[in-house]
């Protein structure tokens, strides 16, 4: 899957222990009783997995993967960042995992980057800073973001990347979000396309993964 992070109308289709686990009860009258029941060490384990025709490494492989597999399907989405609108905290091309349910339990913060539908097409994916929350009064004065009267502080913008757009003072909506690229001169965002609802934010980026040079968590 391809988010976006480019300019203009760029964004396209963007763990078995080892250790024995006891409870015991003791007393000055009676020795410790232990209630856990005994494992079978690793190379009878060895033994119960060949007299199935299955060696217990290849298990553990085998549980590993379907572990990874559930974690990959249900909690985390890896996506690519087509584009350069997240610069310099994301670059063109960039592999990521996004938390798909981290917006299902818990609240969208400001200074989160999310994957959201570009509302103009809902097949394509962008992927923004969130600058504005539910509520927010918002302006921006020559490229300078106030938000409920004060200054926006942006140590994500580079002041090489900086812009002098301006946008006039508004109120965001119940359920509606002020999307902004930290690439401010090339993005397309919220001052295009205006505020982007709740409904279409499905995923919060959390890690590069590739290439070796990008790896770390996105801030």
């Amino acid at each position: 899957m391809s988010v976006e992070g480019r300019n203009g109308m760029d964004e396209r289709n963007p763990a078995e222990q080892g250790n024995d686990v006891a409870a015991s009860v003791a007393n000055e009258s009676s020795p410790a009783v232990s209630t856990a029941q005994p494992v079978a060490p690793r190379s009878r384990r060895w033994r119960l997995g060949l007299a199935v025709g299955v060696p217990a490494f290849f298990l553990d492989l085998i549980v590993a993967v379907l572990v990874s597999t559930f974690i990959i399907l249900f909690l985390y989405q890896p996506v690519r960042v087509e584009g350069t609108s997240m610069l310099p905290q994301l670059e063109d091309q960039d592999r990521l995992f996004i938390d798909k349910i981290a917006y299902k339990v818990g609240e969208i913060h400001e200074g989160d980057v999310v994957v959201f539908e570009y509302p103009g097409d809902h097949s394509k994916s962008y992927i923004k800073r969130v600058i504005g929350l539910p509520g927010d009064r918002l302006r921006i004065d020559h490229g300078r973001v106030y938000l409920n009267g004060k200054r926006l502080q942006e140590p994500y913008v580079p002041l090489r990347f900086e812009d002098d757009r301006s946008v006039s003072e508004m109120v965001l909506p119940p359920h509606e979000y002020w999307m902004m690229g930290d690439h401010r001169s090339i993005s397309s965002d919220s001052r295009d396309f205006g505020p982007v609802d709740r409904s279409l934010i499905y995923g919060k980026a959390v890690f590069v993964y590739w290439p070796m040079e990008q790896v770390g968590v996105v801030r």
